[in-house]
């Protein structure tokens, strides 16, 4: 049985018409959105809208749009010229480095020298001793580095030692017995 509606409920719950859909490309429904008006191509860039801001410009007045401080505030260490703090600054607080202790003097002039004393060139049996034959023997690490000979010892062959320096023992106990010194100049 059945039951009649009304007409204005009846256009209500009536089912809407169905309609063929067409696919779109991309760029046609950009096109008609108003995304794309060509493509993009090298001759056709444009720089995009706000990719360059305007330079701020200071301590021109209260009509430059930065106050008449020039946003910076008023008053302060902040607000004044050169006020750039240097490194280990503590906000007026005595910095660290001077409140450490100091002591002590290290000269950078220092020269540093690879010590050999006199016992330890009697194990040489060569008569002239250079610092290749020092470096070969493992008596000193770089023959590049000054060389001192010391008089801790004594020695007992005469021989020929070129090293940078000597000390008065070494040298006196050197020709003492028989041989001799020739310092090498840096």
């Amino acid at each position: 049985m059945k039951t009649k509606i009304p007409k204005d409920k009846k256009a209500s719950k009536a089912r809407p018409k169905a309609t063929k859909k067409v696919a779109k490309s991309a760029p046609a429904v950009a096109k008609q959105k108003g995304f794309l008006e060509e493509i993009i191509a090298l001759h056709n860039l444009k720089i995009p809208e706000g990719a360059h801001k305007r330079r701020k410009i200071k301590g021109r007045g209260s009509s430059s749009g930065h106050g008449k401080t020039s946003t910076r505030g008023s008053k302060g260490q902040t607000s004044r010229s050169g006020r750039a703090t240097y490194p280990g600054f503590e906000g007026g607080q005595t910095p660290l480095i001077r409140r450490v202790p100091k002591r002590g003097f290290a000269s950078r002039a220092k020269l540093e020298y690879q010590i050999v004393n006199l016992n330890e060139l009697n194990r040489i049996k060569e008569e002239n001793i250079s610092l290749d034959l020092l470096k070969e023997r493992g008596l000193i690490k770089d023959k590049d580095k000054l060389v001192k000979i010391l008089g801790d010892g004594e020695i007992k062959n005469p021989v020929t030692i070129q090293t940078h320096a000597v000390s008065k023992n070494a040298a006196q106990k050197i020709k003492d017995a028989g041989g001799k010194v020739e310092i090498l100049h840096v």
